[in-house]
């Protein structure tokens, strides 16, 4: 996992929201956080809706897991997990991402951090707040083994992963696949 940031500054708050993570949501008496599910109109792009765990499937663990329309990712609160399929990701206004948060888009090029190729990039998550995401350096397809399976990657992290255990058992093939971000975020960690 690439620990990377567009400045210097925005390296050092990532690092901050990591070790800020560890632990923080283990309480189950705390305030829910939510986990989007969005849905587009991108066909192929929208492969893993397929994937996505039921809208309250995670409520008795303080997960609120919603299917959304793409435009519910923008200004959200409390958000844990953000997964779509989308080539352009609306991240304005910035989520309120909670401490060790997840956010990842199916595109060819999310882990191109030069951004050459007019699509969001893993950075752009990392730059809203988010505290690890995933990205294709390279034409994938869209092949459903080689992005993070959103059920898997999220019932990782409620089990106390970290953030890169959670996207390395979530992703089957990742030869063309980057993780950028905090690696031993742990937001569920005993």
């Amino acid at each position: 996992m690439l620990l990377a940031a567009r400045t210097a500054e925005l390296a050092k708050a990532l690092i901050d929201r990591g070790v800020s993570a560890d632990g923080s949501l283990s309480n189950t008496g705390r305030a829910p956080v939510s986990a989007l599910m969005l849905m587009t109109d991108d066909a192929p792009r929208r492969v893993r809706m397929a994937l996505y765990p039921p809208g309250g499937l995670l409520q008795q663990f303080g997960v609120d897991v919603r299917l959304e329309p793409a435009q519910a990712l923008a200004g959200s609160q409390r958000l844990l997990l953000a997964i779509t399929g989308s080539a352009r990701v609306g991240l304005e206004p910035a989520p309120q991402w909670v401490p060790g948060g997840l956010g990842d888009h199916l595109t060819s090029s999310g882990g191109d951090l030069q951004g050459d190729h007019g699509q969001s990039t893993a950075l752009e998550w990392i730059a809203s707040g988010a505290t690890a995401s995933h990205g294709a350096v390279s034409e994938p397809c869209n092949h459903l083994q080689k992005f993070p399976h959103p059920q898997v990657l999220l019932l990782h992290y409620l089990q106390g992963s970290s953030a890169i255990e959670a996207y390395w058992k979530s992703v089957k093939w990742p030869e063309q696949s980057l993780f950028v971000g905090e690696p031993l975020a742990a937001p569920f960690a005993r």
